[in-house]
């Protein structure tokens, strides 16, 4: 895959989507697409916790996930840049867990929850990626648990993703007040 660009309007601002892909050999293709930006929109999909990568099978990808996420967030280039969180296929993660305990997963051993219950799974994987923050500053408006087929819902979520990026914004140029 290859960095893909998308333009769209939301409420007559235009915005800018750069799809860098997730695969490892991708990433090297990224540090082009850095330069000014608003927002970090990462992706992670919520039914991949059993799952191992292509290229490693030994790989769990919701580990890959995370891992990528800390480095992302952690990482100077992004400092002064909001990072908006999306879980994607809540749908595919809540019939999986009805067959697939996130505990029985050998990196989430350390799951109490109980089995078979999407709330829960659900919370513990918004943790699972907050630890990896050295500041706390990812608040729960910046997550969204998301089904990227469900246009309602996708329309929501970008619509609160721009309100974020035009507040954060805002907030940068001394138009409203620091925290």
């Amino acid at each position: 895959t290859q960095v893909v660009m998308e333009k769209f309007r939301i409420k007559d601002s235009d915005f800018e989507l750069y799809d860098v892909g997730g695969q490892r050999s991708d990433r090297r293709k990224w540090i082009d697409c850095f330069d000014e930006i608003t927002a970090v929109i990462f992706v992670a999909a919520l039914s991949e916790y059993d799952q191992t990568l292509a290229e490693a099978k030994r790989s769990n990808r919701m580990i890959e996930a995370l891992e990528l996420f800390r480095s992302v967030c952690n990482n100077r280039a992004f400092n002064e840049t909001s990072v908006l969180l999306f879980l994607n296929k809540r749908d595919i993660f809540a019939e999986k867990i009805m067959y697939s305990d996130i505990a029985d997963q050998k990196p989430f051993h350390d799951y109490t929850g109980p089995t078979q219950n999407f709330e829960q799974g659900v919370l513990y994987f918004i943790k699972k990626f907050k630890s990896c923050l050295m500041d706390d500053e990812l608040n729960d408006t910046f997550i969204h648990v998301t089904c990227a087929t469900d246009t309602s819902n996708m329309s929501f979520v970008l619509d609160s993703a721009s309100t974020i990026i035009k507040a954060q914004n805002l907030k940068k140029s001394g138009f409203l007040g620091m925290d």
